[in-house]
């Protein structure tokens, strides 16, 4: 009934000069029900959400757009009239939590003042210390700058924010990205609360396994258009449009290690043209080449792929190296400890990676995943304990004499946009890691990860995030390492893109014999991509093994909260 729909939104469409983001939506949000609106990178989502509370930027149409009984079609996002309905509308209607929550909150401001200055302006009482332990955060975060937070603790402080005024609708953004398995289940189940007790969520999000979590319907965009909707569990069982089984196909829970998520997925990535194409953000695509095979040749000269595919069996794991085979990096008793801090931030980590094989480290938020693999890049100091590198002492060594030895190990950072020089071109970010001008080994660079050479004249702002982060992969391959050191590679891509980087992945590992150390919040993601497992709790390793034993038979209570945590699409 119309009475019940706190949001409806009919022929909805969002411009931005010529460009059509928002094509026709239509999209119902009725009371005491969570809606999820899935789709890849570039299908709208935000765009639509950012409609609903006058901050797209663009210029909003629709034949009907209602927010809890106020009809702001045509209403427009500037001029004093617009902001004065906006304002009634934002906060004490819809409370939003945006992906951005060091933007979001304020640089100035305790994360406390924050929270309480939401309930006030909505003219509401909150007890800041509760709202903020019931979103999982500390009470005494309450008195810290954002830039005092880790990402996860800022994303929880601005959910806080959001709910501090006891909205009617919450319109969450990509809420969970930067949280980890056990906050993220925290965060899911109170606003899966708020549902229950007559609220309404309206969830962005690629992952479906958090959908699964707290959504009762989803729609599916695919280039600003509905593509499918109904109830979540309907449409996730059997998904009738080829985006929606893209989109469950993408899910890396319970595949095995070695077998291709997307195996039918070319160079394409979401907003390309046509496979093959440089997809940029403002720019025309750049000309297609053919696209490489899943499976070729190892990496070299364009002319030296082979066309046909030679997929891994599943049960194979990287080169099958052998258990026994000496080790590319050990690490035996590492204790890490940050200047001025009482407690060690590792303490005493043990982990063995061997050519061909990946190892997951996966923990809480603090559990010092990130930490260690710093340390073991040899970026932070080593307290006591030892890093070997290829048998060789690596921790040990003065800077000065590990210089000559670093091109064995390469990194890949989370945000891969924030790591490259604004100012050039992916072809000055590669020749920047070769060392030297070579444009020949740049576009075989880039071609190795499934990007078209062309891409080498594109700045990295106007890529889309898959595209980046094969970027970041590519500048890594330049120097030739024998370890990659991932750190969140996946966690900010869309479903689909995540998989086609995880494929990718697998397959330059199965080419090259590359060990690989992987750091993910997301135990699908460590499950499919590791063939060993190392669990961290306060800085300590409490269990590790074989992925598939460790996370089937864990023997530690922590690793079983993790896995009871962890959002499923089954």
């Amino acid at each position: 009934m119309a009475e019940d729909r706190v949001v409806s939104a009919r022929n909805l469409r969002v411009r931005f000069g010529d460009v059509a983001a928002v094509r026709g939506v239509d999209l119902v949000l009725p009371r005491g029900c969570a809606v999820a609106l899935v789709g890849e990178s570039g299908s709208g989502k935000s765009v639509t959400a950012r409609a609903l509370i006058g901050l797209t930027g663009g210029i909003v149409t629709a034949d009907e757009l209602r927010i809890a009984g106020h009809d702001v079609a045509g209403l427009g996002e500037r001029g004093s009239r617009a902001d004065r309905a906006w304002r009634r509308i934002r906060g004490r209607v819809v409370g939003t939590v945006l992906q951005d929550a060091l933007g979001s909150l304020d640089p100035l401001r305790s994360v406390g003042a924050e929270v309480a200055d939401a309930a006030r302006l909505a003219g509401t009482a909150v007890d800041v210390p509760a709202l903020l332990e019931s979103v999982g955060l500390d009470p005494a975060a309450a008195r810290r700058r954002p830039d005092e937070l880790s990402g996860g603790m800022r994303q929880r402080a601005l959910i806080a924010a959001a709910l501090a005024a006891d909205p009617e609708i919450v319109v969450a953004d990509e809420p969970t990205t930067a949280l980890d398995t056990t906050r993220q289940a925290v965060v899911l189940d109170l606003l899966r609360a708020r549902v229950d007790a007559g609220g309404s969520l309206l969830f962005i999000t690629h992952d479906l396994g958090a959908a699964r979590r707290v959504a009762d319907d989803v729609v599916i965009l695919d280039a600003g258009r509905v593509v499918e909707t109904g109830p979540f569990r309907t449409v996730m069982a059997d998904p009738a449009s080829t985006e929606g089984r893209r989109l469950v196909a993408s899910v890396p829970w319970g595949r095995p290690r070695g077998e291709a998520l997307l195996p039918d997925a070319a160079a394409r990535l979401p907003g390309d043209a046509r496979p093959g194409t440089v997809a940029t953000q403002g720019n025309a695509p750049a000309p297609a080449t053919p696209a490489v095979s899943v499976g070729g040749a190892v990496p070299g000269p364009a002319s030296s792929y082979r066309s046909d595919p030679a997929p891994q069996e599943p049960e194979r794991r990287g080169l099958d190296a052998p258990r026994e085979a000496s080790p590319l990096l050990s690490a035996r008793g590492v204790v890490v400890r940050y200047g001025g801090t009482s407690e060690p931030a590792v303490r005493g980590a043990d982990l063995t990676l061997r050519a061909g094989r990946t190892v997951g480290l996966v923990g809480e938020s603090g559990s010092g995943k990130s930490t260690l693999l710093r340390a073991l890049a040899g970026l932070l100091p080593v307290e006591s304990g030892d890093v070997l590198l290829r048998g060789e002492p690596w921790s040990a060594l003065p800077e000065r004499r590990r210089r000559a030895r670093r091109r064995q190990l390469a990194m890949i950072v989370q945000d891969p946009l924030g790591s490259f020089e604004p100012r050039w071109d992916v072809g000055q970010v590669l020749t920047d890691a070769l060392g030297r001008r070579d444009p020949q080994r740049v576009a075989d660079l880039l071609e190795s990860v499934h990007l078209d050479p062309a891409a080498a004249h594109a700045r990295p702002r106007t890529l889309s995030g898959g595209q980046r982060q094969r970027v970041a992969i590519a500048r890594a391959l330049a120097v030739e390492p024998a370890v990659l050191l991932a750190d969140e590679p996946v966690s900010a891509l869309d479903a689909s893109v995540q998989a086609q980087v995880l494929d990718l992945l697998d397959e330059l590992q199965a080419q090259r014999g590359l060990g690989i150390v992987m750091v993910s919040h997301d135990l699908g993601v460590v499950r499919h991509s590791s063939d060993d497992i190392v669990v961290l709790q306060n800085g300590l390793v409490v269990e590790s093994g074989p992925t598939e034993d460790v996370l089937s038979h864990p023997t530690h209570p922590f690793t079983r909260e993790l896995i009871d945590a962890a959002p499923r699409l089954d």
